[in-house]
């Protein structure tokens, strides 16, 4: 994306402020910042969501043929006794073969998710999983969007922040 300020940072250095903005934007909604940087994630944050919403029905579904773990009664993986070929015994993991109906992305889905990729971090939860935060852009925020034409964000200005007198402001997606 062309225009950005640069924000008294080096490109890498601004690069990765940014992105780390615009994944705080999506997954929890609002974040607190400066006004300069605010106004910079604004423009990416909305282009994403713009896009997302472009391509919210665009994919398809298909069954697949899907190889996992047999498990047993208490979802633990059922292990069996195999022989290598050098007489060593050991105990293997008995797989099995299921269908599953997938969700396939159009051609132009793909390449909105990846652009999304170019600007959105993978981020852990409180638990320690991971969470994808293009699914959660194409999955939880563009559907509440989507009779919008713009204006996704808003900012509110909180004051002056003390020892620098930068204005900080709440950057929040709009409800």
């Amino acid at each position: 994306m062309s225009a950005l300020r640069k924000l008294g940072r080096k490109s890498a250095a601004r690069r990765a402020m940014l992105k780390g903005l615009v994944t705080d934007l999506i997954l929890h909604g609002s974040i607190e910042t400066t006004l300069q940087r605010a106004q910079e994630t604004r423009k990416i944050a909305e282009r994403l969501i713009t896009s997302a919403i472009k391509e919210r029905d665009n994919y398809t579904t298909k069954e697949v043929l899907v190889s996992g773990a047999r498990l047993d009664g208490k979802s633990r993986k059922v292990l069996a006794q195999k022989t290598s070929l050098s007489g060593n015994e050991m105990d293997v993991v008995v797989r099995e073969l299921k269908t599953e109906m997938r969700q396939v992305d159009n051609p132009s889905r793909l390449a909105a998710r990846r652009r999304a990729m170019n600007w959105l971090i993978r981020r852990t939860d409180d638990n320690g999983r991971r969470i994808n935060p293009v699914n959660h852009l194409f999955n939880d925020v563009a559907p509440r969007f989507v009779d919008r034409n713009g204006g996704y964000t808003s900012i509110v200005r909180l004051g002056p922040r003390r020892g620098d007198g930068a204005m900080m402001v709440r950057l929040s997606l709009v409800e």
